[in-house]
């Protein structure tokens, strides 16, 4: 009866969750060389992704007005975090934002992300930066990454279709054997 009562009191008391923790906002100077890319843009589109470890992380489409480092191309998709705890930026569709990225495994596939603890904010909010930055530079490849943003919608209900496909063809071949 104890060990039951002991479960039981282990059992009630909440887990300990992290909650996102940023150091104070580095200068628009050492914010820009820690980036691999800085830009500016519009959120085209943006896609829940859940990872295998079970985290939904978003995936960010932006066309891009200016670029000061590490853009050349005239689309672009920016990983993040869905906010809060995980310390992701809630982007919004058709807003404009001055983005700050870095290269990163942290939402398992290697991708450019950006955060709550980086100076990335609205556009209009950018002031500062875009003074110290200067006049961006407009890209120079036109490319369209609307299909890429799309394709692990495809995955999944590819993979949906061959997980159906694998349990019929098990329960036709069970009934056989029962005949």
């Amino acid at each position: 009866m104890t060990i039951l009562a002991f479960i039981f009191m282990i059992g009630s008391f909440p887990s300990i969750t992290s909650a996102c923790s940023c150091a104070d906002l580095p200068s628009v100077e050492e914010e820009f060389e820690r980036s691999k890319a800085v830009f500016s843009g519009k959120v085209v589109d943006i896609k829940e992704k859940r990872s295998l470890k079970g985290y939904t992380t978003k995936s960010v489409l932006f066309e891009v007005t200016n670029t000061w480092k590490g853009v050349e191309q005239s689309q672009i998709i920016i990983t993040t975090g869905q906010g809060g705890g995980d310390c992701g930026y809630n982007f919004i569709k058709g807003e404009e934002y001055l983005v700050y990225a870095n290269e990163s495994i942290i939402y398992e596939a290697k991708s450019l992300v950006s955060s709550m603890c980086n100076r990335t904010r609205v556009l209009s909010s950018s002031q500062e930066d875009l003074e110290i930055l200067g006049e961006g530079q407009p890209p120079i490849e036109e490319v369209n990454l609307s299909g890429k943003h799309n394709r692990n919608q495809k995955y999944i209900w590819a993979t949906v279709a061959v997980v159906i496909g694998i349990v019929v063809f098990f329960i036709l071949n069970r009934r056989k054997r029962l005949d």
